[in-house]
């Protein structure tokens, strides 16, 4: 349905023969699979007329389609059947081409029908297309008026300077009533084409403006990861087209002179000009936007582009500039209201750098002004509501410039404003600065006053705006499904007893959505969700594009689901009490026996910083499958081994989970069992037993770390031997010497003090060298520096520091319980 190389007749194949052979038995089903795509990018659906130009439309049509035939049958080994149906279609319609062009709409306006029915609409591809077609026809149409003038205004000056010939011209009109000639000799003719043109140039004009207010519309949701790719050269083919028209049909008027009556001559004339001013203003636009929340103080760009500049603007001409000025909601509205004079008299803030040249580029034939480096250097705020945060309040940067255009150098004022912006002064405005954009994008209608927008929207509506940003921020596929949303709706609306169809029919408001702080917690619904947009788009991307996060989802379903399986069954979900965390939820055993499906504490973006969602996974004993029956080791894999690139040795840490019913664990805290990263010291394999090197520090070489509480504790080497330990490769990193040798960390202690001694560096009995700086921890100098034996009691000798070092862990370990 989202591609846009799907063609009707690519979507009704797939249905049953009797389906689509049903429509209509003056065209043959045969001729309709021959011609497959062909006959849908035809504009059959808007020849509804007879008039000339209609007439003429579908006999070339017709002709098209022969030939298009023939090289059918040219190409196919048997071409007798292909040349016959040829054959009795030319014979059936040469002469009235448009009951033709009657079969034909049959047919695709029924599959159009049958699509409707399958998909609810239209696919997006297919609506394009038609589009295209209809602003093909119409130009088309207005193009055929204006030769039609100059014919007949060829003919009138024939008829002025030959009454002869023009009395002939009359009698072939008196035989002839019913033959559309383009040589009409009548003034009201003329009157009439003139009319009639400007109506279609009109009509056309609109379908070009609806076509760049649908573009902005997709760069509005654009803002909220909403693909865009349309490009803007078909749009600027479409102004430059009918700008050529427009021009076209102005020397016609021109030169008609008292052909025309005075009224009717500056009649034509005004509405000419209205289309051309509408088409000079809204080929202005801003193709690349600056930020929609802007901090000040900070750099950004934009990029505006004169759509009709390449036309209008060529070489030699006087070169123009483009300047951006900040404007507020009040200012906008002006604006639009067709106030432009009074808009910058209040001044509302200072832009740095906000003058740029409006250059043409001639070889990709664009015309824009770009800003490079901008910057917003102060902001002038309004008065708000009551209610409202500063968060809360839109604005906008204006593009405009002076042109002048045409042979009599007229000044064109061209304005384009930016989509709205939310300025902020410190990084922690931006979440909710992020959600007034987020709800403007998604649900401000086209053409409202600026910068207007519902307080209220569907249910509906908001899954599909979230669903959208989620994917476009985490950049995956993998989008969130109707379980998901069910859940969203009882967290937003506070409520696990309705039915999930129920929800379709509820409106949710901006206040529910960024102002309320959900039941029991601390944050509104916006925040909680953005931080668990931002944890999946930096360490959970792959987890969740292949499917192995469950996500959104509620304590209780998760229970449901995996109180029946076996112990070790486990699945991810995000957690409902904390911003931006996701926990672990796994079966295991109670003392009598019964399962229990336990939570582990959320790992946040601190924690997955240091491990990995995988290695955490790996290291958990008690995670064996995943929810459920899929092996964990065969969908988390351990990070590679990074090489070395340092003189220093690898850290690295496991994690590990005190069970709650373990005779041995402390007691667990509340929220479920805490996760422990231990770190741990292994030797490299060419060095002797590690214990040896362990016990002459003196130290535990293991310490802990506890989520939720991340401090390195340091323990004792046998309180937590059957600790999961990772390895410190030691290398030869250092000027020791070879590494062939163990050397006893006496042995490094006393080098390292000799080597301090000779570059006159201060040693302290027993220790590592240690500087001391003049002036440190801001002491005034007046103090004296300690006496050595001051610094001896401080450090306390050398029996005091062993035996402080042999009893850490176990001190340390009762402090902890």
């Amino acid at each position: 349905m989202t591609n846009s190389k799907m063609t009707q007749w690519s979507l009704v194949s797939d249905l049953t023969t009797g389906q689509c052979s049903g429509f209509t038995k003056g065209f043959p089903h045969t001729l309709r699979c021959l011609l497959g795509d062909w006959l849908e990018n035809q504009p059959w659906e808007f020849i509804n007329s007879s008039d000339s130009f209609c007439v003429g439309l579908a006999d070339r049509l017709l002709s098209a389609m022969l030939e298009k035939l023939q090289d059918l049958a040219k190409q196919n080994c048997q071409p007798g059947p292909i040349l016959q149906l040829t054959a009795n279609v030319e014979h059936t319609y040469r002469r009235e081409p448009l009951q033709l062009v009657d079969a034909i709409k049959q047919i695709l306006e029924g599959e159009q029908a049958l699509l409707r029915e399958k998909f609810q609409s239209l696919p997006l591809s297919i609506q394009q297309q038609r589009e295209e077609l209809r602003f093909g026809f119409y130009l088309q149409k207005v193009q055929h008026r204006v030769k039609e003038i100059m014919v007949l205004r060829d003919s009138l000056k024939q008829m002025n300077g030959n009454t002869r010939g023009s009395l002939q011209q009359r009698t072939l009109e008196l035989q002839f009533p019913t033959q559309e000639s383009l040589q009409a000799t009548s003034l009201q003719n003329l009157h009439a084409l003139f009319l009639e043109a400007a109506k279609e140039l009109e009509e056309t004009k609109k379908q070009v403006l609806m076509r760049f207010q649908i573009w902005k519309w997709q760069q509005q949701l654009a803002g909220n990861g909403t693909p865009c790719t349309e490009d803007l050269a078909p749009l600027q083919k479409r102004f430059e087209s009918l700008v050529e028209v427009c021009f076209q049909l102005r020397q016609q008027l021109v030169a008609s002179g008292t052909e025309l009556s005075s009224e009717l001559h500056l009649r034509l004339q005004e509405r000419l000009d209205n289309v051309f001013s509408a088409l000079i203003q809204n080929s202005f636009l801003v193709d690349k936007q600056p930020p929609q929340v802007l901090k000040t103080q900070t750099k950004f760009q934009a990029t505006v582009r004169f759509l009709l500049g390449p036309l209008l603007l060529k070489p030699p001409h006087t070169t123009f500039t483009v300047t951006a000025d900040i404007v507020t909601e009040k200012q906008a509205r002006e604006l639009a209201a067709g106030r432009p004079e009074t808009i910058l008299c209040e001044s509302t803030g200072e832009i740095v750098n906000n003058v740029a040249p409006l250059e043409t580029n001639t070889t990709t034939s664009t015309c824009c002004a770009i800003f490079k480096n901008m910057l917003l250097k102060k902001i002038k705020r309004c008065d708000r509501k009551s209610t409202e945060s500063v968060t809360e309040e839109k604005c906008a940067v204006l593009f405009h410039a002076k042109v002048n255009l045409g042979p009599n150098k007229t000044t064109f004022r061209l304005q384009a404003l930016s989509l709205p912006i939310v300025v902020i002064v410190h990084g922690n405005q931006d979440n909710n600065a992020r959600a007034t954009i987020l709800w403007d994008n998604a649900f401000a209608e086209p053409g409202r006053i600026p910068f207007m927008v519902t307080e209220r929207v569907s249910w509906k509506a908001m899954c599909e705006t979230l669903n959208q940003k989620f994917m476009a921020e985490v950049q995956t596929t993998n989008g969130l499904c109707k379980e998901h949303y069910f859940f969203l709706a009882q967290k937003i609306f506070g409520d696990s007893s309705t039915r999930p169809e129920d929800f379709q029919n509820l409106k949710v408001s901006w206040t529910q959505f960024n102002k309320e702080v959900l039941p029991g917690r601390g944050f509104t619904f916006w925040q909680w969700f953005e931080g668990i947009l931002d944890l999946t788009k930096k360490y959970l991307k792959e987890y969740w594009s292949d499917g192995l996060i469950m996500g959104f989802t509620s304590k209780q379903y998760v229970y449901s689901c995996l109180i029946k399986e076996p112990v070790g069954t486990f699945l991810l979900r995000f957690s409902d009490s904390e911003i931006g965390g996701i926990s672990i939820a796994y079966v295991t055993r109670l003392p009598d026996g019964s399962p229990q499906v336990e939570n582990i504490q959320p790992f946040t973006a601190k924690q997955l910083s240091i491990r990995s969602l995988a290695d955490c996974v790996l290291d958990l004993k008690q995670l064996e499958i995943l929810y459920p029956n899929r092996p964990k080791h065969e969908y988390f894999k351990c990070n590679a081994e990074v090489p070395r690139t340092t003189p220093y040795v690898r850290a690295t840490m496991t994690i590990r989970v005190e069970e709650p019913f373990s005779s041995t664990s402390s007691v667990c805290p509340p929220g479920g069992p805490m996760v422990n990263m231990t770190p741990g010291i292994h030797s490299d394999p060419t060095f002797a037993d590690p214990s040896l090197m362990s016990s002459s520090m003196g130290m535990s070489p293991s310490t802990t770390s506890t989520f939720g509480s991340p401090q390195l504790m340091p323990s004792s080497f046998g309180s937590h031997s059957d600790l999961p330990t990772c390895t410190y490769p030691l290398q030869p990193a250092s000027s020791l010497g070879p590494t062939n040798a163990l050397y006893s960390m006496q042995d490094i202690l006393d080098e390292d003090m000799e080597t301090c001694r000779s570059n006159n560096i201060a040693v302290y009995p027993r220790d590592m060298p240690f500087l001391m700086p003049p002036n440190m921890m801001g002491v005034p100098e007046n103090i004296p520096p300690p006496s050595e034996q001051e610094l001896v009691q401080l450090l306390h000798r050398d029996q005091d520091m062993n035996h402080c070092l042999l009893n850490l862990g176990s001190t340390m370990t009762n402090i902890c319980s």
